[in-house]
């Protein structure tokens, strides 16, 4: 069972952060995406933490992301990128606008080849 109080706290110290980090396209971090409804990507650990790739920055505290995973899929709904040589998956149904308190640490930025991959593979889902 999930404790929804637990991570309910923790939200409302993130909501209480002052200074966002400064974050760019294409860049990783770990974000605290909390526990969420169904199927939707948890964060892991203490601080629900689960990395993520920017893909929009809006201005300097909200931008679109897309939660990451090592499993591997391959269907149109995922796009495979490498992190410090590791491969990764980019998980495009679940693109969303988070605000920057929610950012903890930068784990590094894909290459420009991988960006550009994810964000054709994100417009192509778009009708």
């Amino acid at each position: 069972m999930k404790d929804f109080i637990d991570w309910h706290k923790k939200k409302s110290r993130l909501d209480s952060i002052e200074q966002r980090p400064h974050f760019h396209e294409g860049e990783i971090w770990y974000a605290s995406l909390g526990l969420n409804v169904g199927y939707e990507q948890d964060g892991k650990g203490t601080d629900y933490l689960r990395p993520v790739l920017i893909i929009r920055k809006f201005n300097n505290d909200i931008c679109w992301i897309v939660p990451l995973t090592h499993t591997l899929k391959n269907t149109i709904h995922y796009a495979h990128i490498k992190i410090l040589e590791n491969e990764s998956v980019a998980i495009l149904s679940q693109l969303k606008l988070l605000d920057a308190k929610r950012f903890s640490h930068i784990v590094g930025k894909i290459s420009d080849k991988d960006f550009k991959l994810v964000t054709k593979k994100l417009k192509d889902l778009i009708p």
